[in-house]
């Protein structure tokens, strides 16, 4: 295991090292199959071991939301971090035990960022398919961030479920950068305005969700937590030192080479509203820091958002089954994803 982190792939050097040797060569030292010679990394998901559950951390698994956990229903995967949080797979907890365990008259609010385009293409698809997957039986508050007057589709919501509409101001575009990268440049500064108001009353936990997404399984109290990070699905088998962390000793968002336990997506995350309050203020200082200094993080909020949870730990990480796309290919251990990617389309306008 690497020194300064606990993430899983770094549990099986050795066996890493064979498994690239060997599809190379192959397993008798004659050239392997040519199918079989993948480029490293967009295929090292397919070869690298996740590790294993610290066996002194299994029996203390319990999540307030869900009960019991059993992280040892899942061997092939890591279902458990070194610092004790869990790491929620399929399987690894009772959906009827979670559901019994939910609390009660607890309001939980879903964020989405949908202007432009993206508001005509996928906002309707994303609230009907929550409507039918996401806190079922519970309060659920939808806030969705548009700007000046995009009309807000209307879908039809259960008992106890509302959808409030967060007007933003049209910010000064970078010309240089495409829509979706200017989109994300103010997101967490969007959010942490609008925990200190109404939204920060009004829910006791969040989901901050992108829009181009849509429910396919049920996301329930399983994925809450005073913190909850989700694992990037293509790259939660990769060794540290080949994830895309900012890497440039200038920005606020730089991990150093020894630094950084998973790649966490910004395409989900949530917490409590002071957590997240505390997470989101501290992305937007860095994002503000480096664009005073004409910089600009490898994936803008995202870079931001995993130096933030590499500084203070979440309680809680989602496998990459709570937020996958088809186009990382086939794994065995993605069993029933619960949202799905749409396909990206960066060059549609966003405003």
């Amino acid at each position: 295991m690497e020194s300064g982190t606990c993430h899983g792939p770094h549990k099986h050097p050795c066996r890493l090292s064979l498994l690239v040797r060997s599809k190379a060569t192959g397993l008798l030292g004659r050239p392997a199959c040519p199918s079989l010679m993948l480029p490293p990394h967009r295929h090292l998901g397919v070869l690298t071991p996740m590790g294993l559950c610290p066996l002194a951390r299994m029996p203390l698994l319990r999540d307030n939301f869900t009960g019991p956990l059993h992280p040892w229903a899942w061997p092939e995967v890591l279902t458990c971090t070194c610092w004790g949080a869990p790491i929620i797979w399929d399987g690894t907890f009772d959906p009827d035990v979670a559901q019994q365990e939910a609390v009660q008259n607890l309001t939980i609010g879903l964020t989405v960022f949908a202007v432009g385009r993206y508001l005509e293409k996928y906002l309707a698809h994303f609230l009907e398919t929550a409507e039918q997957h996401f806190m079922v039986g519970q309060r659920v508050v939808y806030y969705v961030f548009t700007e000046g007057s995009a009309a807000v589709p209307r879908v039809r919501l259960g008992p106890g479920r509302r959808l409030r509409e967060e007007r933003e101001e049209r910010e000064e575009r970078v010309a240089r950068w495409r829509p979706w990268q200017n989109v994300s440049m103010v997101r967490m500064r969007a959010l942490h305005a609008a925990l200190g108001g109404r939204l920060g009353r009004e829910a006791r936990f969040l989901r901050c969700v992108d829009v181009d997404q849509h429910f396919s399984g049920t996301f329930g109290s399983e994925a809450l937590a005073e913190s909850v990070a989700q694992l990037l699905g293509w790259h939660y088998r990769w060794r540290r030192r080949l994830l895309p962390f900012e890497r440039d000793a200038r920005s606020a968002a730089a991990l150093d080479p020894s630094e950084g336990d998973f790649c966490y997506q910004a395409a989900v995350f949530g917490g409590s509203v002071a957590a997240l309050r505390q997470l989101t203020v501290y992305c937007a200082r860095g994002l503000r820091r480096d664009r005073a200094r004409g910089l600009e993080a490898r994936w803008h909020d995202e870079s931001h958002l995993n130096k933030s949870f590499w500084l203070q730990k979440p309680a809680k990480l989602l496998s990459p089954e709570f937020c996958w796309s088809s186009d990382v290919g086939r794994r065995a251990e993605i069993r029933r994803p619960q949202l799905l990617w749409a396909p990206k389309e960066y060059a549609l306008p966003r405003g």
